[in-house]
């Protein structure tokens, strides 16, 4: 039931939205320029990896020894706007009607951080990833990393058709009021760096 509603809700959202993804490419192509999407390796259900595809919103600004300048001075006006309303997410859409995530998960970090974790926090891989998720309505990025793992854990151990609706209604009024864009003091999450573990990283999901 629950990969059927992710397809049925995937494909009404691709055909609703399909005039502001529209919109949103053509802005991102005259203020940012190609290409549009960002396509990014992420671990998905027992870590599995897949292609996560989000609106590009940074530029690729590069300082004198060509490295990345920072996440904050590479965000315009634009992709701020995009991150605040979640815009820059409308993509991970296809994801879900392919089956790589769900509408409703803990949220697809990156792969290095795969052996970052511990045997309880590698516990959020037991499901698909989500669009949205317990964390995402209990403080998005504003919350320390120890507590968006703790709840996406929880989330895994009480996921129901029930919770579900209640994360997806509770999402649109969290993105409509822009709360937890970002960590306090950061233009984005920092990078998540536990204390080192003694856990090898092939253990994680054996």
């Amino acid at each position: 039931m629950k990969r059927f509603g992710d397809f049925l809700g995937a494909l009404l959202g691709l055909i609703l939205l399909s005039p502001v993804l529209l919109v949103v490419a053509l802005l991102i192509r005259i203020k940012l320029g190609a290409p549009v999407l960002f396509p990014q390796p992420r671990p998905g259900k027992n870590g599995r990896g897949f292609t996560l595809w989000k609106f590009r919103t940074m530029t690729s600004a590069r300082d004198a020894a060509g490295r990345l300048r920072p996440d904050g001075e590479r965000l315009n006006e634009l992709g701020r706007f995009l991150r605040a309303t979640s815009l820059d997410e409308l993509p991970e859409l296809w994801n879900v009607l392919k089956g790589d995530m769900s509408l409703v998960g803990p949220r697809p970090l990156l792969v290095e951080y795969l052996g970052r974790y511990t045997p309880e926090e590698a516990r959020r891989h037991e499901v698909r990833p989500g669009l949205t998720g317990w964390a995402q309505i209990n403080g998005r990025n504003a919350i320390t990393w120890e507590d968006r793992l703790r709840l996406d854990v929880w989330y895994v151990d009480h996921r129901s058709l029930t919770l579900d609706l209640r994360i997806i209604f509770r999402t649109v009024a969290i993105v409509l009021r822009r709360e937890g864009v970002s960590a306090p003091g950061a233009a984005t999450m920092p990078e998540f760096r536990p204390p080192p573990r003694e856990v090898p990283p092939e253990d994680i999901f054996s």
